[in-house]
């Protein structure tokens, strides 16, 4: 008999909140589902409901004898007292109890072996043979083998085989828990949000592990690519319905799209239908004549069944503030070099960025690509200024500023204030009416927004850091894994913010989907090497995939051009240093000019702050409801943006000129 799981009818409720109602979901062999829904909607308890860790109120659960089903919740799992390799071989448990069994059995048939009872006998033997079967189907034999693969799969290296599980961090802990799951090989497969602690090598082992497996999955998880290439049906958990769509995670997105629009269209109409019924209430509930009528409105008022939009479909769009003003050179990065000295997990010096040399230009959005280790997050933070201890020259260009986003950025928020109170004060004055929005984008919805900033956990602090970040006014913004803990829904809002920024972006990304529609360029890192690629994330993996199939590296590409050019300029700069008298020239010829910039931007800033109050004249009564006046002011708004476009052309210029005297 397949392998199943059934639920019918099942409903669950905490307090007066129903979570599931009247659900039904059927799980087999080579069922490949996702889970969605929004935050809170219930996701992870229909899973431990699924798993049988949590009880229903009602309904009925039927799950086909000898059905193995193995449930990997979001986090909290701590392995300690073990080395790695020990811990993962319990992972065979299953094959340990078939290998009792088998010699109980065997025990059994040395007892019967003089008896003349042959159907007992044969009874015994056929026994045998079927647990020999699950044994060798549960890769027993083959479980050293198979172990190895899994854990290296998953970005462990032969040199972490050996170590204590104790001396993991969190998200290795969950990648241990991980693997032992996988390598349980059970009939059902129930994943909360496995690619939360992944990098792109592991997510993309875990995608092919998926689609070979044989038995049938359940996933939650916010990577639309990873679900796109894995599954092949979506639940959809709403208000404790659950509702089914074939396809994948993109074509069951299309499909509730165009009934969410449907949804839209009758959800207006019923609020006017509600405005109209309310209004006659309002009018007439207190006069005699019309009370019966009235009475009768409020009646059907209430039996109104009221539509519901889900979060995860409503439009929430936004813009950064504008982005100051920078020269075309963004960052230039000469011989940069970065080696962690002996640690008593490391014994020897860990060389992690050798003689690095890239150059950054205005409104590049570059991603820092590479195996967890490969200095990635390094490279950021020492681009950031927040890590000194390095060789080599990090130079920003003209009028740069820079916004800095990491996991650590959470740890630095503290204190009384309310999320909404923290947001409002970092908002710039034309994005206070928005605020609400965009706090509802990053998950902060209803009640959630009046929480203490010091109650708030982890992963809200992280959200909170990063909107934060979004609404001061920089040029370049430095993201280490800016979509960690977000939803499909806020990555997207964060992922069109970013796409209309003005600024520079340097940026670090699991999530392929996310890395594929924002990088214009990659630099990819391995330990104490790098390249570059003059292109977007797709050109990057169309050339590792002709480099693994044999193709020789084209060393007329675009980012052999640029590497030339960089190296020919360096050289050039390094020849120059000895003609001491040119230098010197052009060291007092920078500070002219730099000073020149400097006071083209003070008025390019005074003429936008003049430009500003003008049009906040026109927004007042007395202005706009008087032609002659608003004409007036219209007028100088126009001369100031002409006068506004010299200065910026000046600037660019002289900028420019500095540029070229570095």
């Amino acid at each position: 008999m397949m392998a199943f799981v059934q639920f019918s009818k099942v409903s669950l409720a905490f307090g007066d909140r129903d979570i599931l109602k009247d659900v039904a979901v059927y799980l087999a062999a080579g069922t490949k589902a996702a889970l969605t829904g929004t935050n809170g909607s219930g996701k992870s308890t229909l899973m431990k409901v699924l798993a049988g860790f949590i009880e229903t109120d009602s309904g009925e659960r039927v799950v086909q004898k000898d059905t193995r089903i193995s449930y990997l919740p979001q986090s909290g799992i701590v392995f300690k007292d073990s080395t790695l390799i020990e811990e993962v071989d319990r992972a065979f448990e299953y094959g340990h109890n078939l290998l009792k069994e088998l010699d109980l059995l065997g025990d059994e048939l040395k007892k019967e072996e003089y008896s003349q009872n042959d159907s007992k006998n044969a009874y015994l033997l056929e026994q045998y043979h079927e647990l020999q079967q699950k044994l060798e189907q549960s890769d027993w034999y083959r479980r050293k083998s198979i172990s190895e693969q899994v854990l290296v799969g998953l970005g462990f290296s032969q040199n972490d085989f050996y170590r204590s599980v104790s001396e993991f961090s969190g998200g290795w802990q969950m990648r241990i828990a991980l693997a032992k799951i996988l390598l349980e090989k059970p009939d059902i497969l129930l994943l909360d949000e496995p690619t939360n602690y992944l990098d792109i090598e592991a997510r993309k082992w875990l995608e092919q592990w998926l689609q070979d497996f044989k038995g049938g999955f359940l996933i939650v998880s916010h990577d639309r690519y990873f679900l796109d290439v894995t599954v092949n049906e979506v639940y959809e958990l709403f208000n404790g319905a659950l509702h089914r769509y074939s396809g994948n995670y993109s074509k069951y997105e299309d499909i509730r799209r165009a009934e969410i629009d449907r949804l839209v269209a009758n959800y207006e109409l019923q609020q006017e239908e509600i405005k109209k019924l309310e209004d006659f209430i309002r009018r007439f509930g207190a006069k005699a004549s019309k009370a019966a009528q009235a009475q009768e409105r409020m009646k059907m008022l209430e039996k109104i069944e009221r539509i519901e939009i889900p979060e995860n479909f409503k439009k929430i769009h936004f813009r950064f503030p504008p982005a100051p003003h920078s020269g075309n050179l963004v960052l230039t990065v000469s011989e940069l070099s970065k080696t962690y000295l002996p640690s008593a997990e490391n014994l020897e010096p860990n060389c992690v960025i050798k003689n690095l040399d890239f150059v950054l230009e205005k409104g590049e959005r570059l991603v820092v690509a590479g195996r967890n280790g490969a200095g990635k997050t390094t490279l950021l933070r020492i681009v950031a200024e927040q890590d000194s201890d390095f060789s080599g020259k990090i130079k920003l260009g003209a009028g740069v500023s820079i916004g800095y986003f990491s996991q650590d950025s959470a740890e630095q928020l503290e204190g009384t204030q309310s999320v909404l109170e923290t947001i409002e004060n970092e908002s710039p004055l034309e994005l206070i009416p928005k605020i609400r929005d965009m706090l509802g984008a990053f998950l902060f919805r209803g009640d959630d927004v009046y929480k203490q900033v010091s109650v708030l956990s982890g992963g809200e602090k992280s959200r909170l850091a990063l909107l934060k970040l979004l609404l001061r006014p920089v040029n370049f913004l430095i993201l280490d894994e800016p979509t960690n803990h977000l939803d499909l829904t806020s990555k997207d809002v964060l992922l069109e913010a970013l796409k209309d920024f003005g600024g520079t972006i340097l940026f670090v990304s699991h999530d392929r989907s996310f890395i594929e529609n924002l990088a214009t360029r990659v630099i990819e890192l391995k330990p104490g090497s790098a390249r570059l690629f003059a292109g977007d994330y797709n050109y990057y993996l169309e050339r590792l995939e002709a480099e693994e199939n044999g193709a020789p590296v084209d060393t007329s590409t675009n980012e052999s051009k640029q590497a030339a050019n960089v190296t020919q300029a360096k050289t050039e700069a390094q020849e120059s240093q000895y003609n001491w008298e040119e230098e010197k020239r052009r060291k007092n010829e920078r500070k002219k000019l730099e000073r020149e910039e400097e006071q083209l931007m003070n008025k390019i800033a005074k003429a936008e702050e003049e430009k500003s109050a003008l049009e906040a004249q026109l927004a007042l009564p007395h202005i706009y409801s008087d032609i002659a006046k608003s004409s007036a002011v219209q007028k100088k708004i126009e001369a100031i943006e002409e006068e506004i476009e010299k200065l910026n052309a000046q600037w660019e210029s002289c900028a420019e000129s500095i540029e070229s005297l570095v």
